[in-house]
């Protein structure tokens, strides 16, 4: 698949989905594909910026995932990224550092994700139990606030 037909897969996955503060969901896929492009991503780990949260939120299954045509490291960077019910955050953060490129895409998303001013809109609870989520990420994925 190309990118232009994985972005148009993801979001029409996404459709009518919103974020935390409202906002159609998939400008955070853009923002997160647009983030690993900008950390130096190709085109397969773009692909899995788009595709980060799919499985994860049920918009496509891991069955979509394994028979797409896509690279394979789109897929195990997916797979990856993708959080598990009740999974300790250290053992994400292992699968994680242990998947060539998923480190990257979740530094992207953790980076979207804690924008000041996506935060910002979020009641203080929200805000501050996020900021304690995303700080621990990092720290787990050994990244800085600006990686």
């Amino acid at each position: 698949m190309s990118l232009a037909e994985i972005e148009a897969v993801a979001c029409a996955a996404h459709a009518g989905q919103t974020d935390k503060a409202g906002r159609p969901y998939t400008e955070h896929l853009r923002a997160v594909a647009e983030g690993v492009r900008a950390r130096g991503g190709g085109a397969e780990l773009i692909a899995a910026g788009w595709l980060h949260d799919a499985v994860e939120d049920h918009a496509l299954s891991e069955e979509w995932l394994r028979e797409a045509d896509l690279d394979p490291r789109t897929k195990d960077v997916v797979l990856a990224v993708t959080k598990r019910a009740g999974e300790p955050p250290e053992a994400y953060a292992r699968r994680i550092l242990a998947t060539p490129g998923a480190r990257l895409v979740k530094a992207a998303d953790l980076a979207h994700n804690a924008d000041p001013d996506r935060l910002a809109v979020l009641d203080e609870t929200t805000r501050t139990r996020l900021e304690r989520k995303y700080s621990a990420m990092r720290q787990h994925l050994g990244l800085t606030p600006h990686d």
